[in-house]
């Protein structure tokens, strides 16, 4: 009695497009709203929590690496969070990656490729950390900051937005 399984290159391809889509907004800029702000990051996340927990076979070694690289994750996402332009346009808040957004991209990309390369290097399975985790606990660190810095200037959130 399985689950069904996606289709991980499917999943993949998915999370891509998602991914490229979020980054194209935010180069443009795009209103700071509370539910977009979170909801993509909580999703990603509890996919590659769900991932995670349906695997049988990881081992404590396995738990310590993805947890510390889930903790790892989240705070380079809030330095990358740090870096995105907040400004007021039309009485709301709106956020904008800037060029050093994108080093801190290419810098956290850096350093988590390391830091997985060392946790197998220290045991962990290839297989024991999702990448949907990984994504998601970044963009979730960004979120955090993101929110932070916002609700510090004062501007008001946008509003949610109309179907």
């Amino acid at each position: 009695m399985g689950g069904t399984r996606v289709n991980p290159w499917l999943l993949a391809a998915i999370i891509t497009l998602v991914v490229i889509a979020v980054v194209i907004k935010r180069m443009t800029g795009e209103p700071v709203n509370a539910r977009e702000l979170f909801v993509a990051p909580a999703v990603l996340t509890g996919i590659g929590l769900l991932t995670l927990i349906k695997r049988a076979d990881l081992t404590g070694t396995d738990l310590t690496w993805v947890i510390t690289g889930a903790l790892f994750g989240a705070a380079l996402g809030a330095f990358r969070g740090a870096t995105v332009q907040l400004f007021d346009k039309g009485g709301v808040l709106w956020q904008r990656y800037t060029g050093r957004t994108f080093l801190a991209v290419i810098g956290t990309l850096a350093v988590t490729a390391g830091f997985s390369v060392l946790a197998v290097k220290m045991g962990m399975h290839e297989h024991a950390r999702p990448l949907q985790l990984s994504i998601g606990v970044s963009f979730l660190g960004e979120s955090l900051m993101v929110g932070r810095r916002g609700m510090a200037t004062g501007i008001p959130f946008a509003p949610a937005r109309r179907r």
